[in-house]
């Protein structure tokens, strides 16, 4: 797998002054478009097409300095429809605009050729199971919310403070199926795992049963999920666990994922500093 990877990033950098398609770099991972650009996110720790932007602004820095095209030539060169959109991206990066630097000689910002390597400790045994689950719906109070890498996600906190503990119990009791009890569901709306990223969150139950009409409901198609468990202190553990999940575990096994929520059930510890956690992760085997 990471060598597949490693041949999608040359294909990447032999082709920063053309256009570059998701799907073909997909296609040389030996993978599904959505979970290269989520496995990229993961592993680079920025989406992919932030990390393209960034390399062909690295390259155009070098053509500015040395000063042998015109700034339209460059900016046209590396697929910017103007001089002026072309500037606001290359301020961006570089915090000067191609002008000045090329008048002043500018010390630029540079962003790195990746490549991706295993590393393997052997420290850790990750628990998994894979589920078959049949058409179910979440039902429970959704919002907006940003991507928090690490620490508690205040935006997720202020929003079940305002549900409040009636609407909480009724919740809970529409649960009828595994993850049993409230959970938390999130719903991706972009392929990107930037943080700050934002999210559909739900906390809510699984259920079969029908929604009323004051709660939000969300109907999940039925599908293969992999559930991976783990304890330790809240939230920091679990996230390191999602990480995990796709730096090492899908890469080591037959699988990827595809869309759907992630549900999470939690059972914190009475002072609510560490938890136990499931984590359940749509996926698919793979064929080849």
């Amino acid at each position: 797998m990471l060598d597949r990877l490693n041949q999608a990033m040359e294909h990447i950098e032999a082709r920063l002054d053309q256009r570059i398609e998701a799907g073909d770099l997909a296609r040389i991972a030996a993978t599904s478009e959505y979970h290269f650009r989520r496995l990229f996110s993961a592993l680079a720790g920025m989406p992919l097409s932030e990390y393209i932007r960034r390399r062909r602004l690295t390259l155009a820095g070098a053509e500015v300095l040395a000063g042998e095209r015109t700034l339209l030539e460059i900016a046209m060169r590396y697929g910017y429809g103007s001089g002026e959109a072309f500037a606001r991206a290359f301020r961006a990066l570089h915090g000067v605009g191609p002008g000045e630097a090329r008048r002043s000689g500018a010390a630029l910002r540079s962003q790195p050729r990746m490549s991706f390597r295993l590393t393997v400790e052997g420290s850790s045994t990750m628990q998994y199971r894979v589920v078959e689950k049949d058409e179910f719906r979440v039902v429970g109070k959704k919002a907006r919310v940003p991507l928090i890498y690490e620490g508690a996600n205040p935006y997720i906190a202020e929003h079940i403070r305002g549900i409040g503990q009636e609407t909480i119990q009724r919740i809970a009791a529409l649960s009828d199926q595994d993850p049993a009890g409230i959970i938390s569901v999130v719903v991706p709306l972009s392929d990107s795992r930037d943080e700050g990223t934002e999210l559909e969150y739900y906390h809510a139950a699984v259920t079969g049963a029908d929604a009323p009409e004051d709660l939000d409901a969300l109907t999940v198609p039925a599908g293969t999920w992999a559930v991976f468990e783990n304890s330790g202190p809240y939230p920091q553990a679990l996230q390191f666990l999602w990480r995990d999940i796709f730096t090492q575990w899908f890469p080591s096994n037959p699988y990827v994922s595809r869309p759907g929520p992630e549900l999470l059930w939690t059972r914190p510890s009475a002072d609510g500093k560490e938890a136990d956690a499931q984590l359940w992760i749509p996926v698919e085997r793979t064929t080849g």
